[in-house]
């Protein structure tokens, strides 16, 4: 019993804490993630061989292990499970460990990952160790976001194209596909025949051109500080605002000593 409880306590302060320990471990999820990711478009030039299946194997058990660890330390673990995010990082999970799939919807862990970026504690952290970040920040949440649509996107073209449309032999045909749809140039080298193929390419120009679209947003937009009024609570602020726009409260806006 004393060790399941050590372990609890182990895995909370590894997935909520703030100290160096648990710090390092979710930079280190995430540099999994996206190396497990890098491994799926990789091994999309590549026919299905023993060896694959192994590495599929060993990422999919290494991906149920932190699964399982993650769910373990959640305050919530019932409510975590049946989170739409959650249900596509199982269904990624199973196409690593069952063979016949292959890594197939592996790309699902794409949403696990914007989900881990977008968690607060994962904002506030990277807003302190990166200025970068902290200056741009709405910029780097955008970028984040569209790319990882066009591969998420990229991904479920492949997998629903790859076997039957010679146009689309591996990951970067997908990609390429689905930036010139994004984009809107439509070369029309590569189609995707059928009525799903034709409802597929509309969603990815939609919803592709709006992510764009508000990427470009924040890109062109005068940058602006998050800081709380302390008052009405307004969150963004000009970067030398004295007073909060909304409420006229003076504010105390913390700056890095740049001219």
């Amino acid at each position: 019993m004393g060790g399941r409880y050590e372990m609890k306590v182990l895995l909370q302060e590894l997935y909520q804490g703030d100290t160096p320990r648990a710090r390092r471990y979710r930079y280190a999820l995430l540099a999994f993630d996206l190396g497990t990711l890098l491994f799926v478009v990789g091994t999309s030039f590549h026919p299905r061989s023993a060896v694959l299946e192994a590495a599929d194997a060993l990422i999919g058990v290494a991906l149920l292990a932190e699964f399982i660890a993650r769910h373990a330390a959640s305050p919530t673990p019932g409510r975590d499970l049946l989170h739409p995010v959650t249900l596509a990082d199982a269904v990624a999970i199973l196409s690593f460990l069952i063979p016949v799939t292959g890594e197939g919807a592996g790309f699902l862990r794409a949403l696990r990952t914007l989900r881990v970026l977008h968690g607060y504690k994962t904002l506030v952290r990277l807003r302190e160790d990166f200025r970068a970040f902290r200056r741009n920040e709405e910029v780097w949440l955008a970028a984040t976001n569209l790319v990882v649509f066009v591969f998420i996107m990229s991904g479920i073209v492949y997998e629903t194209q790859h076997r039957t449309n010679p146009l689309i032999g591996h990951y970067v045909d997908a990609l390429y596909f689905t930036v010139t749809a994004l984009t809107t140039t439509g070369f029309g080298d590569i189609t995707l025949p059928g009525t799903a193929g034709r409802m597929l390419s509309v969603a990815i120009m939609i919803f592709g051109v709006t992510l764009f679209l508000r990427l470009a947003q924040t890109i062109f937009r005068p940058a602006k500080v998050r800081f709380e009024c302390p008052a009405c609570g307004l969150r963004r602020h000009e970067s030398d605002a004295v007073h909060c726009k909304a409420c006229g409260t003076v504010l105390h806006i913390p700056d890095e000593g740049e001219a």
